[in-house]
């Protein structure tokens, strides 16, 4: 049996988490949980959603780097995230189904808490 850590929904969440703790780097210097609303967006459209958010990702980066202390540091390391949780195979487009959906929460998920407990303090 195939573990839920090891499918590509829960690995989209992951990338989504990264995608938005870099986000939340740049524009708060705190990692913030994405909205209800923004979760269900990326659950509808997850490649979309993923490529609209890496457009940003260089500046984001620069922003947060910026920013210095732990917020760069944090910032360095989520970028390294980002680049080892694109998966090499096809994103899909459509939207996810309830299982596929549930998959893609706890990935995400599973990334914050893994945020929450390097960086307390960056973490809301």
């Amino acid at each position: 049996m195939t573990r839920v850590e090891d499918g590509k929904y829960y690995a989209w969440g992951r990338l989504y988490a990264a995608l938005g703790a870099l986000d939340g780097l740049a524009v708060a210097g705190r990692v913030v949980a994405v909205p209800e609303a923004g979760m269900r967006r990326a659950a509808g459209k997850p490649r979309t959603v993923c490529e609209e958010l890496l457009r940003e990702l260089g500046n984001r980066v620069f922003t947060a780097r910026q920013k210095g202390g732990a917020v760069a540091e944090a910032a360095a390391v989520v970028l390294a995230d980002v680049g080892r949780l694109i998966r090499p195979e096809p994103m899909g487009r459509n939207g996810l189904g309830e299982v596929e959906e549930k998959r893609f929460r706890q990935g995400y998920e599973a990334q914050l808490a893994e945020y929450r407990e390097r960086w307390a303090d960056l973490v809301g």
